[in-house]
């Protein structure tokens, strides 16, 4: 059976996918300071051929790697995400959360510019806090470094020859529907598909993790 690589957002650790049981799973990490260099990481993960699940960051590296290999990419799932290239306004919010991290201000970052993004309904800030301190300041460092040399990825997902399923919660605070809709419309051929999740936020591994495997599961088994 093909594998199934799990791809973690910004502050994300395997964590995110523990309620989420898929057949034949690897996690990969994304450490490395540029989004070819993260893809360069996931390619390392497994032999051969695979099926990419990412979240958010996770995702927009998968975009990558479908560029760089598209032959190993068998289908590819892109939750909780954008396509796009990075706004000015983008790039000036990742380079003060830098600043701010470089000068011991990791916890007050975290806290107060991400975690509010995180999730449409109260209970799981813990679980999210305690990945964000294990990934720690070092790496989402080098995640805010990466997220500065991303590019449109639309002309890959119009180039892509694999299955493509976008999913997001429909009270998403920074990923919104239409930025989903607008990559199911990129994937030629009708094989782009989109799923709404009413109600939930960003972080749909940990929100709807028992929806999110079903679906994610029966998408699996059509391939």
């Amino acid at each position: 059976m093909t594998a199934t690589v799990l791809v973690p957002g910004m502050l994300c650790d395997a964590d995110l996918w523990s309620g989420v049981e898929l057949p034949d799973a690897v996690h990969a990490e994304i450490t490395a300071p540029t989004i070819t260099g993260m893809a360069e990481q996931v390619l390392a993960a497994v032999d051969g051929p695979f099926t990419l699940v990412g979240l958010s960051l996770g995702a927009i590296v998968g975009f990558e790697v479908v560029r760089l290999a598209p032959e190993r990419v068998t289908a590819l799932c892109a939750i909780s995400t954008n396509a796009a290239a990075p706004t000015p306004e983008q790039r000036a919010g990742w380079r003060s959360m830098d600043e701010r991290t470089a000068s011991g201000g990791f916890e007050a970052v975290v806290r107060d510019d991400i975690l509010p993004t995180m999730f449409a309904e109260p209970g799981h800030d813990d679980r999210f806090l305690g990945m964000a301190r294990r990934v720690g300041p070092d790496t989402f460092r080098a995640q805010l470094a990466a997220q500065a040399t991303r590019t449109d990825a639309f002309g890959v997902l119009a180039s892509a020859s694999c299955r493509v399923l976008t999913v997001c919660g429909s009270g998403d605070a920074l990923c919104p529907v239409g930025f989903h809709r607008r990559i199911a419309e990129a994937v030629p051929d009708g094989r782009g598909r989109l799923r709404i999740l009413p109600g939930a936020g960003h972080l749909l591994p940990i929100e709807r993790p028992r929806v999110l495997a079903g679906l994610l599961n029966e998408w699996l088994n059509e391939h």
